[in-house]
């Protein structure tokens, strides 16, 4: 199992930046995707999830209405579009999968693609 992140960088305040995770190892049609973010000194946190098949969508209060989770599960690649950027943003994102197997869990974790908002 592998949960690739990519997309991250240095960006302004108000500026954009979108993430992707590629999957591979595991049938990710059947996975709820996660993204979350840990900055220095904190804990880590949910930023957004989505369904495995894309019909329900979860926000962190701080990601409304500025962040959008999306998948495509032919290319087996989940995607974070962030707007609105601020320095509280900055953190490493991390992708997770969870799926069930004969009721059993399954999660695995990206390595993190850093995110860093600064003029």
């Amino acid at each position: 199992v592998q949960l690739v992140e990519s997309g991250g960088g240095l960006v302004q305040p108000g500026g954009s930046l979108k993430l992707s995770c590629a999957a591979s190892g595991f049938t990710f049609s059947s996975a709820d995707m996660t993204w979350y973010r840990q900055a220095p000194g904190k804990e880590r946190e949910l930023v957004a999830g989505i369904s495995r098949g894309g019909g329900s969508r979860t926000y962190a209060g701080s990601a409304k209405g500025r962040f959008t989770i999306s998948r495509d599960n032919d290319k087996r690649t989940v995607y974070l579009q962030m707007n609105s950027l601020q320095p509280d943003d900055t953190a490493v994102y991390y992708c997770n999968a969870l799926y069930f197997n004969n009721a059993v869990p399954f999660q695995y974790w990206g390595q993190g693609t850093q995110v860093t908002v600064s003029s």
